[in-house]
């Protein structure tokens, strides 16, 4: 038999602590081990118990979660999920919880749970399982090995506009993102990327990452351009398409029906790239639970793109690659810290053609 996930809840209110003791023990494969009301408690007793997954609450009496999850990071390394109200902590704390080591985000379970159970069970239990299998701090051993997190000076390779750059990411998603950009030059290809996040949280993801790099990062918004040295990311709750007007590609947004749960998906920014750019796009499948993008892919791929995937050793969660992998979407599956340099080189390919 399977050894079952135990998992450690640490949050102050004590009905959210049984709410959510109730919810992952209905799961036969999953254990809860222990409960803590706040961080000096949950420290003990991480020592103690060695839990697979620790669910973590943000503002809790003592010391703040955020403040908590940056020292067990550093000595004590365990899988995290926040539980928070995302309404009430905003933008900010939610990307300064993901860059502190959490794997995953929530929006915690109303203290009125008058809703079904079961509709939060099965979302919460699934995030559990996937979050156990997860890598912890990948990203973080690229960056302390010597990874790219540089500023890129343009290298004329941006010659045309027909040139397009297609992302798809995930869970783990806004880290590594933040290490292929830092590979790439500030003539950019055109690019779009979907990264699976709350809507409101983009724009601040958007204008960290405006930032960092020597190009533009935004939301994207209805009627964009895509253009050298601009990176798109899709609104939170947004679908993301492009349409060609003449010579340049433009942005539509729609509120589609979701698709493998999310919104925005991948698979429809990516089969609209397959289709209306064809052999001029590039189309990467970074860090991800789940299997969106993977279609789009191998759609890409098949109207002439050159397709990458990252591998499963720099992957917080290898879902997604893994699933693009498996359909044969993928021409190249690479390290996080290489996927920036290949790609660079089949751009001066096509240039020197």
């Amino acid at each position: 038999m399977a050894q079952k996930i135990r998992v450690l809840i640490v949050d102050d209110s004590a009905v959210i602590r049984k709410l959510l003791e109730k919810i992952f023990s209905s799961a036969p494969d999953i254990e809860v081990v222990g409960t803590a009301q706040d961080p000096y408690i949950a420290r003990d007793k991480l020592v103690s118990l060695k839990p697979d997954v620790m669910t973590l609450d943000v503002e809790m009496p003592r010391m703040d979660g955020i403040s908590f999850l940056e020292k067990v990071m550093q000595h004590f390394p365990t899988r995290t999920i926040i539980f928070s109200s995302l309404a009430k902590t905003g933008s900010e704390t939610y990307l300064r919880a993901l860059e502190a080591g959490a794997i995953e985000i929530m929006e915690k379970p109303s203290i009125d749970v008058s809703q079904s159970l079961e509709s939060l069970a099965a979302g919460f239990i699934e995030k559990v399982r996937a979050v156990a299998r997860a890598r912890i701090n990948p990203v973080k051993k690229i960056v302390q090995a010597g990874g790219p997190v540089q500023k890129i000076a343009p290298t004329s390779l941006a010659r045309t506009t027909h040139q397009l750059l297609a992302v798809a990411s995930s869970t783990g998603g806004t880290e590594a993102l933040k290490v292929f950009l830092s590979g790439m030059p500030a003539d950019i290809p055109g690019t779009l990327v979907v990264q699976h996040m709350p809507p409101g949280f983009t724009k601040s993801f958007a204008d960290n990452l405006n930032k960092m790099f020597p190009f533009e990062v935004k939301e994207a918004a209805e009627g964009d351009q895509v253009v050298p040295g601009r990176v798109l990311i899709a609104p939170g709750n947004y679908h993301m398409e492009i349409h060609r007007s003449g010579a340049f590609y433009h942005v539509k947004l729609h509120q589609g029906p979701t698709l493998h749960s999310v919104r925005p998906a991948a698979d429809y920014m990516m089969k609209s790239v397959a289709k209306y750019v064809g052999k001029n796009a590039l189309g990467v499948v970074l860090t991800g639970m789940g299997k969106d993008g993977a279609e789009g892919l191998l759609e890409m791929k098949n109207a002439g793109a050159y397709t990458v995937a990252q591998n499963e050793e720099t992957c917080v969660v290898y879902g997604m690659p893994a699933a693009a992998v498996a359909l044969g979407a993928a021409d190249k599956v690479l390290p996080l810290d290489k996927i920036a340099g290949d790609l660079l080189h089949q751009l001066h390919q096509r240039n020197a053609a």
